[in-house]
């Protein structure tokens, strides 16, 4: 059975790259070392592994990536950091329930 993983990197500037691959440690070791010159993280290096999530499916990883290239920064360092009950509260969308009287 073959693993899926979305990955986000921090690069030099403190931007955020999310991507998808099979191997996390080969598509690390191509961005930290350019080898991809129209990548987004090649002028931003060096980079740092900051979130890894593994899908047995690929087109859950890809779904995945989607939805968290779509998230503000804030939402993205609250699940890098595993914060994940403030995740609702983040979105976009979220208006919390109010307490009837």
């Amino acid at each position: 059975m073959k693993n899926y993983y979305v990955y986000i990197l921090q690069c030099n500037d403190d931007s955020y790259y999310t991507g998808v691959t099979n191997s996390v440690e080969k598509r690390f070791y191509e961005h930290q070392n350019g080898l991809v010159d129209n990548c987004y993280t090649h002028g931003r290096r060096p980079v740092k592994l900051v979130c890894i999530e593994n899908f047995l499916d690929i087109r859950d990883a890809i779904a995945r990536e989607k939805q968290i290239k779509g998230w503000k920064r804030d939402k993205k360092e609250a699940l890098i950091k595993k914060l994940y009950k403030d995740l609702p509260k983040l979105s976009l969308r979220y208006t919390p329930n109010k307490i009837k009287e």
